[in-house]
């Protein structure tokens, strides 16, 4: 009988670790007062706890609504566990113009969202309208 390997909490630690070293880029920074250090090390620590939650959120409810794939990789490859960084990645491209003349306000140009966009949103319950709506 084959021994089931499990994956160990700190194996999901080092990926966050490497994640902070990677995708946030973190680099190092000369600061002379402590505060300073435990403040920026505290922002990073949201940063990486808010990569988290979206990961599980979108993860969970892929799992309650039975789609096991989103075509989130270039060339719409399947992807069976979206990252944080695939996932905003997708709505990188999206823009919000504004048109004047002068000081008025002529006409706000919003952002379209496609088929796959409206479905993330709708995984992670955010409203579409979030992107597309007057602000």
């Amino acid at each position: 009988m084959k021994s089931q390997i499990s994956v160990k909490p700190y194996t999901r630690l080092e990926k966050r670790h490497e994640q902070l070293k990677s995708v946030e880029d973190v680099a190092p920074v000369y600061l002379k007062k402590v505060t300073r250090i435990e403040g920026l090390l505290f922002l990073y620590f949201i940063a990486l706890l808010v990569q988290a939650l979206l990961e599980r959120e979108i993860r969970l409810a892929m799992g309650r609504e039975k789609i096991d794939i989103l075509p989130l990789y270039p060339e719409e490859r399947e992807c069976r566990a979206p990252s944080t960084e695939r996932i905003l990645r997708l709505f990188e491209t999206l823009q919000r113009h504004r048109l004047r003349q002068g000081q008025n306000l002529i006409q706000i140009f919003h952002p379209t969202l496609n088929e796959l966009q409206r479905q993330i949103l709708q995984l992670i319950k955010l409203p579409a309208e979030t992107f597309t709506a007057s602000t």
